[in-house]
């Protein structure tokens, strides 16, 4: 008998099992959000785990590189664990889908990776799913992603959630306005996406910004929740980009609202997001016991275009570790099929209680034969 080595046990840092009943809890969970999905007309779609590295490089505005798990094939090539559906998505669309106009929608499920540092308990390996609605640049594509998110939600037992929408065009248009440097541009988005309005403030001070040109950023981070609230961010001298995204919002407010969906959705125009490549609304979902957003995504009309299709997109992304934890610290149940027969094959007519085993399964039940 070979020697035991006791490490064989361990998963590596950020890693875990899932097993028994938390994973019949999660499938149920995945399950219910994915019927719901499909339900909105969305495709299943299964792309790699493990990708060219070019496909999440620096100049597509994912990841971070130092986060990317990075790897070699045979032929020398740079392969990375996939930390992002959206990017692989969009690849393959580009690719499959090079000349179809029309809109496309994909939903996905699967577990990204993010070789984080300083983990601070998060796991490096973690369960997304979603959906991509390709080939439409409109307002109502806006809505549904939001409206598609709101449902799976629901649908996976939450009843008190919040979803923070914001557009990155104010933030560009309003950056352009007051000529923002591009490394001051930067340092501000980093903590602003990070919600750290102090370090923003101080930030653009140091930098001899006047209250008014601070007021600029730092008054659009209060939450409003209607049409006329939103109104009242514009001013007959703003820049036109940062109108055109005030705008807009007001526009998907009277979309959210006819999809009964509004009491869920409040305005955050300071919203921003460490994927550089979103060019629209972003938005994020949370609700308590879960200690970081539980769904995000926006809209990433340039991405496409870095894999040879020019195209306008949105999508949006459900944490699903982050939703399981919240449900549980909610305490709401998460049904799952819990209806097992067990027929025993002792010494009593053994073949006629496997034959009878096979009759149940058939019929739809879940049958568990002991001895």
């Amino acid at each position: 008998m070979l020697p035991f080595n006791n490490d064989l046990l361990h998963t590596p840092d950020g890693m875990r099992d899932t097993y028994g009943e938390e994973m019949a809890k999660k499938q149920s969970v995945i399950d219910r959000i994915k019927n719901r999905i499909h339900l909105y007309g969305y495709e299943d779609i299964q792309t790699p785990a493990i990708e060219f590295y070019d496909v999440f490089s620096s100049e597509v505005g994912t990841t971070p590189v130092r986060e990317l798990y990075k790897l070699l094939d045979n032929e020398g090539n740079l392969l990375v664990l996939r930390p992002d559906f959206t990017p692989s998505v969009a690849r393959c669309a580009a690719k499959y889908f090079a000349d179809y106009t029309s809109p496309i929608r994909f939903t996905y499920s699967g577990s990204v990776f993010g070789n984080a540092s300083s983990l601070q308990g998060k796991l490096c390996e973690t369960t997304q799913m979603g959906a991509e609605l390709i080939n439409d640049d409109s307002v109502y594509a806006d809505g549904e992603i939001l409206a598609l998110l709101i449902d799976s939600l629901l649908q996976a037992g939450l009843t008190q959630f919040q979803i923070s929408v914001g557009n990155v065009e104010y933030f560009k248009g309003t950056c352009q306005a007051v000529g923002l440097d591009a490394d001051t541009e930067m340092l501000l988005r980093d903590a602003l996406s990070g919600k750290n309005y102090y370090a923003a403030e101080e930030l653009l001070r140091a930098r001899g910004y006047d209250r008014g040109t601070r007021n600029l950023f730092l008054k659009a981070s209060r939450f409003v929740s209607t049409e006329e609230e939103l109104s009242r961010f514009l001013t007959d001298d703003m820049h036109p980009q940062a109108r055109a995204a005030i705008e807009r919002l007001m526009e998907l407010c009277g979309i959210m609202d006819a999809y009964g969906f509004s009491r869920y959705i409040s305005y955050d125009l300071s919203l921003l997001s460490k994927y550089r490549y979103y060019t629209g609304i972003v938005f994020k979902g949370y609700t308590y016991g879960a200690g970081d957003a539980v769904a995000s995504g926006g809209r990433y009309d340039g991405l496409l275009s870095h894999y040879g299709k020019d195209a306008a997109a949105i999508g949006v992304m459900i944490q699903i570790d982050m939703l399981m934890e919240a449900l549980r610290r909610q305490n709401i149940p998460v049904e799952t099929d819990k209806d097992r027969t067990r027929l025993e094959i002792g010494s009593q007519d053994p073949r006629g209680q496997i034959a009878r085993a096979m009759e149940l399964r058939n019929e739809g039940c879940t049958v568990i034969l002991t001895k």
